[in-house]
């Protein structure tokens, strides 16, 4: 056999077998969604399934606050004020004389 009938017979062959790959894929056991058959026609046989506040595309919300809320995200937070406060640590009723 000549090189080039080689090569057209492993062509052809490798194109053949390209199509047996899909049904060796079918396989002869349960899935997880085995039983759901009752389940599935019901929600194929319904008629809207959708919420019907999902088709409203006009988004009721307030501009000014959205941008002060991305701001407050990006900025980082303003340091807590500091206050003229003493705070004594130690027993109580003992004097420094």
């Amino acid at each position: 056999m000549s090189r080039s009938k080689l090569l057209l017979v492993l062509l052809g062959s490798s194109l053949l077998g390209g199509c047996a790959a899909d049904y060796l894929n079918n396989y002869d056991t349960m899935t997880l969604a085995s039983g759901d058959s009752q389940k599935a026609n019901q929600l194929l046989q319904t008629v809207d399934p959708y919420n019907p506040a999902s088709n409203n595309t006009k988004i009721e919300g307030d501009g000014a606050r959205s941008v002060g809320v991305v701001q407050k995200y990006k900025l980082p937070p303003a340091p807590a004020p500091t206050t003229n406060m003493t705070v004594n640590v130690g027993p109580t009723g003992t004097s420094t004389q």
